[in-house]
């Protein structure tokens, strides 16, 4: 999955300056595991203490606040706090197109385009071991390059598979 919650436009940022804007530490108390909710809470207590001391120390402790619930989100996850990334990284055409379909209400443009490109990738790793089946048994080589490309579309298959039945957890 794309790692776009550890971006300065990402949606845990997003909530967090939405958090700010408002006084309600609830739009970004979700992103964190509820463990971490007095952590957040604390946090953002002190950012809003700290905007009032100026523009400076609004934008120190607005970035701190940042920092904390992106690395709380991330531990809730089990991945590291790598640090805030910028804005405008391409993530790929899967994350703006899911979340234009949240924003509408309506899953068809996302779960088209990924039948669409899980058919040709598998099809392509289909066709890879199927070109390469037909091999001369006393040719070790052979046999080598039809076995890593039978067990790419296999064990492909098994892991998109096992990906998408999964709980959840991104």
């Amino acid at each position: 999955m794309a790692p776009h919650c550890d971006t300065m436009d990402g949606p845990v940022v997003t909530a967090c300056k939405k958090a700010l804007e408002t006084g309600n530490v609830n739009y970004i108390l979700p992103f964190a595991p509820k463990k971490a909710e007095d952590e957040l809470t604390q946090a953002f207590n002190k950012t809003i203490k700290a905007r009032e001391l100026g523009q400076d120390a609004a934008e120190v402790a607005d970035l701190w606040f940042f920092e904390t619930a992106v690395r709380l989100h991330r531990e809730g996850e089990g991945a590291p706090y790598t640090g805030l990334k910028r804005a405008g990284l391409d993530w790929g055409p899967v994350v703006p197109r899911a979340e234009k379909d949240i924003e509408k209400g309506d899953p068809t443009d996302t779960i088209e385009f990924l039948k669409r490109i899980v058919e040709e990738e598998m099809r392509k790793r289909f066709d890879e071991a199927m070109s390469t089946k037909n091999y001369d048994l006393n040719d070790v080589d052979a046999a080598r390059k039809y076995t890593e490309a039978m067990l790419h579309f296999v064990l492909s298959s098994h892991h998109i598979y096992k990906y998408i039945i999964s709980t959840g957890e991104h």
